[in-house]
């Protein structure tokens, strides 16, 4: 049996870029401690969410993709021997930003780096104004502990993403987010585990928690964690995080799943992409 033991955080705002980096190290080790093999940290980890409002200020949390956040936690992957998956702020160049995560390997190395595809614009969620679509796909990562795809919140509404990540071999997709209250709750409790069934492979989806009224005054939402795995079947591995609670959420996931799931449900084999022309029309 091929077991991975799987990670993803949820925690609340600090106030300042330093402290948040500080606290993900350190839920970084203890994960590790904890027997983790790779873990992935919310969506812009580093920072507030500052989507609520539109404000230029929030262009200076991003840097490159291969910049000091991304050299730091590459030298934490290879000292735990840890694959780290890490949503940043990326700078392409100055003017040019994207909502991105960078999948370090177990030996430090930098695989490559993912661009949220799909960029919301609407009530507190104002991404258009700080981020560009994504441009580089659906890329799947060979790692240590496996192929690992990615796809960041708003992303998950849309299951065109999903397969491809499953046509490109993925095997644990991570779905960072930062997700509020209201229309989104019961999408939450359905979608990731209805793309796990229908791709068949391993989601791991972790949302903030906490409300970052410091920052954003009456505007502030309360981001309401809530993070979890699946499995290819579609079910819950183990129990779900709280919805409020500073929490790493540790799982062991038998990779050897995928292939009996997919033996018993042949949707690759039976799927019919010559007759879905509207799919990809624009």
């Amino acid at each position: 049996m091929t077991t991975v033991r799987a990670a993803i955080t949820q925690t609340t705002w600090t106030g300042d870029k330093e402290s948040m980096l500080d606290k993900h190290e350190q839920l970084a080790r203890d994960a590790a401690a904890d027997g983790a093999q790779i873990i992935c940290f919310q969506e812009l980890f580093y920072g507030p969410y500052f989507g609520i409002i539109e404000d230029a200020k929030y262009y200076d949390y991003a840097e490159p993709a291969d910049g000091p956040i991304v050299q730091r936690f590459a030298a934490l992957a290879k000292e735990l021997k840890m694959v780290i998956v890490l949503p940043i702020y990326e700078e392409d160049m100055p003017g040019v930003y994207y909502n991105t995560a960078v999948v370090v390997d177990a030996d430090g190395t930098i695989l490559g780096k993912y661009r949220k595809h799909h960029i919301p614009n609407l009530d507190r969620f104002w991404e258009k104004f700080y981020f560009r679509p994504g441009n580089l796909g659906y890329p799947v990562f060979d790692t240590a502990v496996g192929k690992v795809g990615v796809y960041i919140c708003y992303d998950r509404h849309f299951p065109e993403g999903w397969r491809e990540l499953g046509l490109n071999g993925a095997e644990i997709v991570f779905n960072p987010s930062a997700t509020k209250p209201g229309l989104s709750n019961r999408l939450w409790e359905l979608e990731q585990p209805a793309a796990a069934a229908a791709n068949q492979y391993y989601i791991g989806a972790n949302n903030r928690i906490g409300t970052e009224s410091d920052e954003f005054g009456d505007l502030a939402v309360t981001f309401y964690g809530s993070s979890y795995f699946v499995d290819p079947r579609g079910n819950y591995v183990g129990e779900v995080a709280s919805q409020d609670q500073t929490e790493t959420v540790t799982r062991d996931l038998d990779l050897d799943l995928i292939r009996e799931v997919r033996n018993n449900w042949q949707f690759y084999r039976d799927r019919r992409p010559d007759s879905y022309t509207a799919t990809t029309r624009p």
